[in-house]
């Protein structure tokens, strides 16, 4: 199957990865693998009980990795029903894995419910039609906060909880989609070595 949509636009659409996903039978990273990550990410979550919304899990291996390094109490969402139901299939021996169809503009979840949120490429598909990277669409910038919203308001409201994205984009192109509420922090860190990515994270501040 050609990984690549006709269009990066595609992206954006439910219709490519119901269709994505019906033909792909395998796991698919976009990027790094828990494996490669888990020395940045381990120091960010340090309990292994915390409740962890992973947004727009598609088919990554990452929330099964996490789960066999003993966090099991996860929400995966994605907002293809082909794409959940698959990997509910694959995971069923997992016990206590969750899996959900959701929107992550706008989820369908109580406030201050989840410790930690982890977006690893989800946002960037959001961001997959932008011709210029400089001049966003202002629909585009809007689903994009309606994430980091989202995202802040269904997190816990104490230092502890953060929400961590996992990105090829810049800090130039990001910090004002994830800058969006002086009530959370931003942080930046560059991973990699001959290839960068990023990893922000917004914690929560207001004491």
């Amino acid at each position: 199957m050609d990984l690549v949509a006709n269009k990066t636009a595609d992206y954006m659409t439910q219709e490519y990865w119901d269709e994505r996903y019906t033909k792909d039978n395998g796991d698919f990273d976009w990027f790094k693998k828990y494996s490669d990550i888990r020395e940045h990410l381990a120091p960010l979550i340090p309990n292994k009980d915390a409740r962890i919304l992973m947004l727009g899990c598609g088919n990554s291996t990452l929330s099964r990795d996490m789960y066999d390094d003993g966090y099991h109490n996860i929400l995966n969402i994605d907002y293809s029903p082909v794409c959940i139901e698959k990997m509910r299939e694959a995971n069923i021996d997992r016990v206590g894995m969750e899996w959900s169809v959701m929107d992550i503009r706008k989820l369908d979840l109580p406030d201050n419910s989840f410790d930690v949120a982890i977006d690893k490429g989800t946002m960037d598909a959001l961001l997959a039609g932008v011709k210029d990277p400089w001049n966003p669409s202002e629909e585009i910038v809007e689903n994009c906060v309606s994430e980091v919203r989202e995202v802040e308001r269904v997190l816990k409201k104490n230092p502890e909880s953060i929400f961590i994205y996992f990105t090829f984009g810049q800090p130039h192109f990001r910090r004002s989609i994830l800058n969006v509420n002086p009530e959370w922090s931003l942080t930046v860190q560059e991973v990699g070595d001959w290839f960068s990515y990023f990893l922000y994270t917004l914690k929560y501040n207001k004491l």
